[in-house]
């Protein structure tokens, strides 16, 4: 038995207003990232809909509270998206869009990995150097089955990511001790910082791999954000952690950008920022 799904479908609306959402947010990150010199362009806009579908349609985190003992946690273990994480949190009051006018100055909490969890509201843990992430939300959902807490944990990792020997060694400790509060999105965007993705290290089958270290495991289209939610709104009763390889395009939403390893440093020029705004269909 595997995940079953308690809610078929959302309603278009609802739908239709998260893609609009993460069209916004892409416009802002774009536009960031020219302000403020900012790279992994590319990396953000490839994972915005996942990180817009969880945040927007079944995160239990109240930014009012948000270091509630119950709450659920988001970790992002792709670090280097964290422009793209700003945003959201920021769009869902967490802290002040103001603060994004200090944006990579001196002293400030927004830069290109997230801060500590002390220094920002929302971040529960300053991740960057890969292959972290997943151990620490491992860690957290465990903590949750000992005291008794129904809170689930949300993971973020790339695609390059999973080279990585902490992630494989989490996967199998979380199978062992069938932490089913667990569900990790892979950005499967194919690249890495100077290569193929698959050209560096045989990825594939991705999914099967995570099945085969003892995870229950499935695949979408990360950009798609009917699939998403469809797939955030299953229930899992097989007793496993959850992983979903998420199929994306960096640079998605850009055509000039889309999965162009360029834009994993590249920084848009004004004109760049509103041909890409144009596309996105927000004014400029």
């Amino acid at each position: 038995m595997g995940l079953t799904t308690i809610v078929t479908g959302f309603e278009m609306n609802n739908k239709t207003e998260l893609q609009n959402i993460a069209c916004e947010l892409r416009a802002r990150i774009i536009e960031n990232s020219h302000k403020t010199g900012t790279p992994h362009l590319g990396s953000c806009l490839s994972c915005i809909d996942i990180l817009v579908a969880i945040y927007f349609s079944v995160l239990r985190i109240d930014p009012k509270a948000p270091k509630a003992l119950d709450r659920d946690r988001f970790i992002l273990s792709k670090g280097h998206a964290a422009p793209a994480l700003f945003q959201v949190l920021a769009m869902k009051g967490f802290f002040p869009e103001s603060l994004f006018e200090t944006y990579g100055q001196d002293g400030s909490m927004l830069g290109e990995h997230p801060p500590t969890p002390d220094h920002l509201a929302g971040i529960e843990a300053a991740t960057g150097s890969l292959g972290h992430g997943l151990p620490i939300g491992l860690g957290i959902a465990l903590s949750a089955h000992i005291q008794h807490q129904d809170y689930k944990v949300y993971a973020l990792l790339g695609d390059g990511e999973c080279n990585e020997g902490t992630v494989w060694e989490a996967a199998m400790m979380a199978a062992a001790q069938k932490v089913d509060n667990l569900m990790v999105f892979v950005d499967f965007n194919k690249w890495q910082a100077t290569a193929r993705s698959e050209e560096v290290l045989a990825l594939s089958p991705l999914v099967e791999k995570w099945r085969a270290f003892g995870w229950e495991a499935c695949e979408v289209n990360g950009n798609d954000m009917g699939q998403l939610l469809e797939v955030l709104s299953r229930k899992n009763v097989t007793g496993k952690p959850v992983a979903v390889i998420a199929h994306t395009v960096k640079g998605k939403g850009v055509s000039f950008m889309e999965d162009d390893n360029n834009w994993h440093y590249r920084i848009p020029t004004a004109d760049e920022v509103i041909a890409a705004k144009k596309e996105l269909g927000v004014m400029v």
